[in-house]
């Protein structure tokens, strides 16, 4: 086998070996949706809130959340901070609960081999963060924004930790290849 074809092998192992390390089997992801009975306790508690790109994720408040797959980009020579590569993603909030909800309080963090990597910001390509921070989404309600973040040139797992508010304990995790 070829030098090449060979190192195309083992990167797709690898990438692929990611993708299912995030995976949430079919007991846990009923219970992360509502749909078992009784807590989780611990591991399986955050394993269960472990989503794949693409998930929708109901929090207790009544907001829903789901996080589109990762899309990969060369941010502009604008963009803060500098990357030579970043991962967008399209994010979808809606308002299922009894009351507003205010843009602002939504917390996304990302992190890459555990470490925490940071949010891109780049206006050439239409990536201000959450431009409606201070609107309150209405019942029934949605709104759409992109985020973005930097990554290493090679691809790698990336995680996105999501909370309605900072101050919230829930949290739910999505994870995959970026």
């Amino acid at each position: 086998m070829a030098p090449a074809r060979t190192a195309q092998l083992l990167l797709t192992a690898c990438l692929l070996t990611a993708v299912g390390a995030c995976g949430v089997d079919a007991q846990e992801g009923t219970a992360a949706l509502g749909g078992a009975t009784g807590p989780a306790k611990g591991a399986a508690a955050q394993q269960a809130r472990d989503l794949q790109f693409g998930a929708e994720h109901r929090f207790a408040n009544g907001i829903m959340i789901s996080v589109s797959a990762p899309q990969s980009f060369q941010p502009g020579p604008a963009a803060y901070p500098r990357s030579s590569r970043a991962a967008s993603f399209g994010v979808e909030i809606t308002n299922g609960g009894a009351d507003f909800y205010r843009l602002s309080g939504l917390s996304v963090v990302a992190t890459i081999d555990g470490k925490p990597t940071k949010q891109i910001v780049d206006a050439t390509q239409g990536l201000g963060g959450i431009t409606d921070a201070g609107k309150d989404l209405q019942q029934g309600r949605s709104a759409q924004l992109t985020l973005a973040f930097a990554v290493p040139e090679r691809p790698t797992k990336l995680t996105l930790q999501v909370r309605p508010s900072a101050a919230e304990s829930a949290v739910v995790t999505y994870c995959g290849a970026a």
